[in-house]
């Protein structure tokens, strides 16, 4: 668990300290917000102005895996919910058990985050959350789930986030594309004043009798 690891030191604590730099405040609170705009769970978003609170409210709002679900919930189909009667949403007065079971819920939000679209490079691992080494990577996961949401044709609420990128492909005729052919591109170099006409390096070689 976070509380017994031990806290890093050299390179790794440099390293994390970048990743913790990375996070942006104003996206983490519009993640929260648009997590209880959506579920209608009743939380703190905005924890001060200060970094340090808004990161550390980012974390113990989400660290057990039971807000993703249910925002997931939302925004998918049926088939692909996850269904809150199954153990791993049961509460247990074992510590180890209910870790374990934290856990296991950040992972089906993530394998279902997959499942409904969003790309691997968009998802993130259990540690980066449950651990805290890296919540900007969580932020972009909600981001990642709520464009993908929103891009639907089913969708008609009020967007949060970015349009997703949609494919615009060109068809050229040949005739197009062999016209350029017959250009030299500067990129390949040019001929001109290609002479070494009066250009002169260093002192000429003296070759003289002892």
């Amino acid at each position: 668990m976070a509380g017994l690891r031990a806290p890093k030191a050299g390179s790794a604590r440099d390293a994390q300290i970048r990743i913790d730099a990375a996070f942006d405040p104003v996206e983490g609170r519009r993640c929260l917000e648009w997590i209880r705009e959506l579920t209608g769970e009743n939380f703190v978003t905005d924890a001060g102005p200060e970094k340090y609170r808004v990161v550390d409210n980012f974390w113990k709002v989400l660290r057990d895996g039971f807000l993703l679900c249910k925002v997931l919930n939302v925004v998918v189909p049926d088939n692909l919910k996850c269904n809150f009667n199954a153990p791993t949403f049961r509460p247990t007065a074992n510590p180890q058990f209910q870790a374990a079971r934290e856990r296991e819920r950040i992972e089906l939000f993530n394998r279902k985050l997959e499942e409904f679209g969003v790309s691997p490079d968009n998802c993130f691992l259990v540690d980066c959350l449950y651990e805290r080494t890296n919540l900007w990577q969580v932020a972009a996961s909600i981001r990642a789930l709520g464009t993908e949401f929103e891009s639907r044709p089913s969708f008609t609420g009020m967007r949060w986030w970015p349009r997703k990128a949609e494919a615009n492909p060109r068809n050229f005729s040949d005739e197009v594309l062999n016209a350029g052919n017959t250009i030299i591109n500067l990129q390949y170099g040019s001929n001109k004043g290609a002479s070494a006409k009066g250009m002169t390096f260093g002192k000429k070689r003296m070759i003289m009798k002892e």
